[in-house]
């Protein structure tokens, strides 16, 4: 029978991710192709360019972790039977950013909960550390999303806190969403964290400081600098933002989709 198949032309095949849901917003196109505009304008401009990303979820412990790694013949590395959650050290979650001109990243491995508010921590620090020292004269930043989650379209706290950011480093904020369920077209997920996951198969994330050295030492040929921190802040939430603090947030709506593209710019100083 296996024979016959393969005459007629069947061959073992995997499972292809290829179908995007029937509903497809007739913005969706238009909004790629202002996103590519914006992103382009602004590197030839010397601008920074950032796509971020909340990684998948990760259990601390002794826990088993794809993939495999060297190790003695014969001997590889215990883990746990099972992956409970009350035998961990906690559940983390990774926040990325990735800078589409230097190939660089950094990543806040978070071990309270994935909020807007830790969202804009992590530009934040990223800012601080990698980004300012690299474009010194910026004045604008542009900022390539998920349309979901702690840094989605429509959630108020995450536009207030770009307020606050742009507040601080004086920069004006612009950022792009891609449409639902073209996720897979933000830049972070195949240029940084599917590297990051590459780094760390076989090997068990054993503490916090495991999982920042293995993020940390990320590295490509084509030149990938990866720098992570352990952020152990507190963000709770079910934080509201009134009507009238989002009047307070300098926003002007770009794009040919309403919602799926703004920018923030800074208030005047009191």
């Amino acid at each position: 029978m296996a024979r016959l198949l393969v005459v007629l032309g069947y061959s073992l095949q995997a499972n292809q991710k290829s179908l995007e849901g029937r509903s497809k917003s007739p913005d969706r196109n238009a909004q790629f192709e202002f996103i590519n505009e914006q992103a382009s304008e602004r590197l030839s401009a010397g601008q920074p360019v950032i796509s971020v990303d909340t990684k998948k979820k990760e259990l601390i412990g002794d826990f088993r972790n794809g993939g495999r790694e060297l190790q003695p013949k014969g001997q590889p590395e215990s883990v746990n039977v099972h992956d409970f959650p009350s035998d961990s050290l906690g559940r983390v979650n990774p926040y990325g950013v990735y800078d589409l001109a230097a190939n660089a990243g950094w990543v806040s491995v978070g071990t309270d909960h994935d909020t807007a508010t830790f969202a804009v921590e992590t530009i934040r620090r990223w800012w601080n550390n990698m980004g300012q020292p690299a474009y010194p004269k910026a004045h604008s930043l542009m900022i390539t999303a998920d349309c979901g989650g702690s840094n989605g379209s429509r959630l108020r706290l995450w536009k207030m806190e770009l307020q606050q950011f742009a507040d601080e480093s004086g920069m004006t904020v612009t950022v792009c969403h891609f449409p639902p369920g073209t996720s897979k077209w933000n830049k972070i997920e195949h240029r940084l964290f599917s590297h990051i996951t590459m780094n760390w198969r076989g090997k068990p994330l054993v503490s916090h400081e495991v999982m920042v050295s293995l993020i940390a030492n990320t590295t490509t040929k084509t030149g990938l600098k990866v720098r992570a921190s352990l952020d152990t802040g507190q963000y709770p939430t079910g934080r509201t933002v009134s009507e009238k603090e989002m009047r307070q947030v300098n926003i002007e709506s770009l794009g040919p989709h309403d919602g799926w593209a703004y920018a923030i710019k800074p208030r005047p100083k009191k």
